[in-house]
């Protein structure tokens, strides 16, 4: 049911339509990635605005109603000041809907527009999917996740997920966000494709729905995998060599394509 087109839906904007399609088969149930209102998504519409999930509505058979367009310049004017009062970040927010009627945006409206903003992102998926979690909130969450363990994580994933340390969200999670975002490509020529925030969830970027649906699946494929090792003495890491192989091989990045839905 959550990958079937919604009805009625034929004459609004289909990046839209892409984006409710998209959310609700994030939200589905069976995935356990998100509940209640967990998770948040969000679209580029053009270098000017974006759709993003509503703040309170929930991913799982959310509709049209569930999103709100945001103009990108003022909301990035938020990201760059230095602090931010709730009221502030609440009314700057609502002042850069599109429709001044409009629910009001996600609190984390900060950081997919900082995402939306990067080369070849033009789809968000942030989850909180049960398999991942217990890997965030543990105190060696981030050692198991040092290094890779299968080509098809390496595919779906990129060559290393980004670690957020947990900072408050709004204002200060979005400049955290951003600075640790800016640090990775620094540090391997490229942006993430998945970013894990210590204590809170998951966040895929993709240049296509496809893309970021293949991300979530693939990285908690991976997180059930690196729990089923501790219990075998930890996981068997790839060499360095090898995921970079993996990363670059011609066959690997034609794979890639049909399991992302890139061009």
């Amino acid at each position: 049911m959550g990958s079937e087109p919604v009805r009625g839906m034929s004459s609004i904007d289909p990046i839209l339509q892409q984006l409710v399609d998209f959310s609700r088969r994030l939200g589905e149930p069976a995935n356990d990635y998100a509940i209640l209102g967990e998770g948040n998504t969000s679209a580029s519409v053009d270098n000017e605005s974006f759709y993003v999930k509503a703040s309170g509505a929930t991913l799982h058979g959310i509709g049209p109603e569930g999103f709100v367009r945001v103009r990108c310049a003022p909301v990035m004017a938020m990201l760059d000041q230095e602090q931010l009062s709730d009221d502030a970040i609440r009314d700057g927010m609502m002042a850069a809907c599109v429709d001044a009627s409009a629910r009001r945006p996600s609190v984390e409206t900060l950081f997919h527009a900082y995402f939306l903003s990067l080369p070849a992102v033009h789809f968000v998926g942030h989850t909180h999917p049960t398999p991942v979690n217990p890997i965030l909130f543990a105190c060696t969450g981030q050692a198991l996740l040092q290094g890779r363990i299968f080509p098809d994580e390496i595919v779906c994933c990129g060559i290393a997920p980004a670690w957020i340390a947990y900072t408050d969200p709004g204002q200060p999670l979005a400049r955290e966000i951003r600075w640790r975002t800016e640090s990775y490509r620094e540090e391997y020529g490229l942006y993430p494709r998945i970013l894990l925030m210590e204590n809170h969830g998951l966040i895929a970027l993709g240049d296509t729905p496809q893309a970021v649906e293949s991300a979530t699946a693939m990285f908690v494929k991976t997180c059930r995998i690196l729990l089923a090792t501790t219990a075998l003495g930890g996981p068997r890491f790839l060499s360095e060599e090898n995921v970079r192989r993996i990363y670059t091989r011609p066959d690997e990045k034609y794979r890639e394509r049909g399991i992302t839905g890139r061009g």
